[in-house]
């Protein structure tokens, strides 16, 4: 019994850094005194989240712990790291904003570290309710993040329309979980997997896959569950909007995986048509929505969504080079994101922040590098070759194609071709237009996040060699 506990201990490396660093934070934060706290606790935070990417890479190693309930494989590492890299690039482009908005509290560091232990546990889960735990765990802290701003109304009323639909998403996956459960008499991924294969599918089951995948799809603000991401985007603070883009949308697609790869895969007819329909949903209203959009951070909800449907792409085509087109697509899609959120808390006046599109009117001319940058992600995002974002697109078309799913290929590359307007439209208005005004010096940290985002959208050519062969490694654990 000891043995086995160790072992399983062991395996969680990781998942105990954050969960001990977080507890040792917000003690450093209440004993350390509110001026001293903020900038220590942000600190210490991003070195807590690198040093459990370090610990996983040097010293974690592949098992399954807690009875099955834990699973580490090159999938569980390799969506793990886009979640830590996701969280400690945004709590890192933070620091200015934070301050000059007047929200440096060091329960935010301490909020951005548990909600990854979440995110953490959800992309390890093996088990319906390890899935239902580290959701939950992660949910929590962002309800509380999207509202952190108590003197902002659009900062709370931001918390509270994502409580109240999270609560609604919670409720709808646990019923789909309690269906799964009655009628396979199991909760574990694989003995899921076990109790459908052979055995003739029952009505009741494919409710319950419905509900299951009906929550997951709200976690990915994937349509008809996306009503939340507009509002909840452009009311919460700017550094959570881009966390909650980047690492929690890394975690809730890793979750979708490997439930439909694992537990659900002897019924993948019935989950293959359930995502399809949401991922031609999510494209088409992705790209229609977002072009009468004004205000940027809502610009990049709907743009989140498009994006979202074209990951969803690779998982519909059921394959290993689907689910390795999906790794990849996350990863390209949180260095875009990434690099496209430092513009925008780059977008800076003296008198605050601005959020509107004509604010980067003229752009190249007042700070023509801040515009070559939002330039080559705005292109990325479209699809353009030969960037990064073009070849996301390509693995996930082309798993599609080799699955024979021609018609959600097509309906794919027209909604891109739509979607590019509206990318296109802020290249103009940076370009062409008159300029409305300067924004104060780009900080120290967003320059070296917006260099590093540009870089790897322009080189990726260069470096997808490697990370298309740890993707392909990430998709052999279902195979």
């Amino acid at each position: 019994m000891t043995t086995a506990l160790s072992t399983s201990l062991s395996l969680l490396g990781p998942e105990l850094i954050l969960a001990g660093g977080g507890v040792l934070l917000l003690m450093i934060g209440v004993f350390s005194g509110e001026r001293r706290a903020n900038r220590l606790v942000t600190g210490l935070s991003v070195a807590v989240l690198v040093a459990a990417l370090l610990w996983m890479w040097f010293f974690g190693r592949d098992g399954v712990a807690f009875g099955g309930a834990i699973v580490q494989d090159a999938f569980s590492r390799f969506m793990k790291s886009l979640a830590l890299i996701g969280s400690a690039v945004t709590l890192f482009m933070s620091v200015g904003f934070a301050k000059d908005e007047r929200f440096d509290k060091f329960e935010f560091p301490v909020l951005i570290v548990l909600c990854t232990l979440g995110m953490m546990l959800m992309i390890t889960a093996n088990d319906m309710l390890g899935l239902y735990l580290g959701l939950e765990l992660q949910s929590l802290a962002i309800y509380v993040l999207a509202a952190f701003n108590r003197d902002s109304l659009r900062s709370t009323e931001a918390g509270l329309k994502y409580f109240v639909l999270g609560a609604l998403s919670s409720g709808m996956l646990l019923y789909g979980i309690s269906l799964v459960y009655g009628y396979t008499g199991h909760t574990g991924f694989n003995e899921i997997a076990a109790a459908l294969t052979g055995s003739e599918r029952q009505l009741g089951l494919v409710f319950g896959l419905v509900f299951v995948l009906a929550g997951l799809a709200f976690k990915i603000s994937a349509v008809p569950f996306h009503m939340w991401t507009p509002d909840v985007y452009e009311g919460a603070p700017t550094p959570i909007t881009a966390f909650m883009a980047a690492g929690p949308k890394m975690a809730a697609m890793a979750l979708t995986v490997r439930v439909t790869m694992e537990a659900f895969a002897p019924i993948a007819p019935d989950w293959q048509q359930i995502i399809v329909f949401i991922s031609i949903a999510s494209m088409l209203l992705g790209s229609f929505a977002a072009i009468g959009q004004r205000n940027i951070k809502r610009l990049m909800a709907y743009s989140s969504i498009g994006h979202m449907g074209f990951a969803l792409v690779g998982l519909a085509a059921n394959s290993e080079t689907g689910v390795r087109g999906v790794v990849l697509y996350m990863t390209i899609y949180l260095a875009m994101t990434l690099g496209t959120f430092a513009v925008i808390l780059a977008m800076r006046r003296k008198q605050g922040n601005v959020e509107n599109i004509d604010d980067l009117a003229g752009l190249s001319t007042t700070h023509p590098l801040m515009a070559l940058v939002l330039t080559i992600m705005m292109f990325s995002l479209a699809g353009i070759p030969p960037l990064a974002g073009f070849w996301a697109k390509w693995y996930v078309f082309l798993a599609a194609i080799n699955s024979g799913l021609y018609a959600l290929s097509v309906i794919g590359v027209l909604a891109s071709v739509v979607g590019a307007y509206y990318y296109l439209r802020l290249i103009k208005i940076m370009w062409f237009d008159e300029p409305v005004g300067s924004f104060v010096p780009v900080a120290g940290e967003l320059r070296l996040v917006l260099g590093v985002s540009a870089a790897f959208t322009l080189l990726y050519v260069l470096i997808g060699g490697p990370l298309g062969n740890m993707a392909q490694a990430a998709a052999k654990s279902f195979f």
